[in-house]
């Protein structure tokens, strides 16, 4: 199982050239997408996402692409000397229209980035493609790793949390067979304490504890949360993604407690009945972020 919280980083390099790709992944119902990078790597879009998609079944996705080359390989000095002889054309009409001096020398064409200034190397779509497919792999591999860890971790969290439901339902499971017989009690001693004894119908007091244990019955709640409880266990066991199976599990979980509170009329199944949805809603919180 795997956690939907993570980072990973890769990168590749080749020809003086290093492409950087970092992923973070955070919580969202459904797999969610955004990509930043340099300038000219739309071509490449496409193909990262479906690597991504490919690993990441859920959560939003961030991955942050940088790219860098070695100024001494990254390209050759240039001259638009073309701009140049229209930019001492321009100077020196300026100089003799207003009387300034024309001291135009070829150290102040170098310090204007528009003559003069670094050619990029022309580099092939398809070894840019490879550098950053190949950066993306090692993100994920780190990626994915820390979802693991993260993953395990949830597991083990989850499972303190379900044992402890098993535990208030198994309490619960021993007090429900008592709560007829203490409510026929107490009806008998009320009607006993106001009319006397001997006044009251049998059949009557029967009739009503029959009522009363109808509304009351929660055998079969017991029975479907405990094995809503199993299959939860079975879930955490699998390797593909179960996050939004953990989901509507919890929710049916907790309906089935508060089932099992508003029958139960008891005081001592209603404190068991507390303690389970306080762990359910535990269970919820990390539920969300399985991937």
């Amino acid at each position: 199982m795997r956690s939907m919280t993570g980072y990973g980083k890769g990168q590749a390099c080749a020809d003086g050239r290093t492409v950087t790709v970092e992923i973070k992944t955070v919580n969202h119902k459904f797999f969610d997408w955004s990509m930043k990078m340099p300038k000219g790597f739309l071509f490449v879009e496409d193909d990262v996402k479906k690597a991504v998609a490919a690993v990441v079944n859920r959560g939003h996705v961030d991955l942050f692409l940088t790219y860098e080359q070695e100024t001494a390989k990254a390209a050759d000095f240039a001259a638009d000397e073309e701009l140049a002889e229209k930019f001492v054309a321009a100077a020196r009409r300026l100089s003799e229209k207003t009387g300034v001096p024309f001291d135009v020398t070829a150290c102040t064409l170098v310090k204007n980035p528009d003559i003069f200034g670094l050619k990029a190397d022309d580099v092939d779509d398809e070894q840019l493609r490879a550098l950053v497919l190949q950066a993306t792999d090692g993100a994920l591999a780190g990626l994915v790793a820390m979802r693991e860890r993260e993953g395990a971790s949830q597991v083990a969290d989850i499972t303190e949390k379900l044992d402890s439901v098993r535990a208030s339902l198994d309490a619960v499971a021993s007090f429900a067979p008592s709560v007829v017989s203490d409510y026929r009690a107490k009806l008998n001693a009320r009607i006993s304490e106001v009319l006397g004894k001997d006044v009251a119908d049998p059949n009557r007091i029967a009739a009503e504890v029959a009522l009363f244990a109808d509304k009351c019955a929660i055998d079969e709640e017991i029975t479907r949360l405990g094995a809503h409880i199993e299959t939860m266990r079975s879930y955490l066991a699998l390797s593909e993604p179960v996050g939004r199976k953990l989901d509507f599990l919890v929710q049916e979980m907790n309906r089935e407690a508060n089932t099992i509170g508003s029958k139960a009329n008891d005081l001592r199944i209603t404190e068991k009945v507390l303690a389970m949805k306080n762990d359910i809603e535990k269970i919820r919180e990390q539920s969300q972020n399985v991937e």
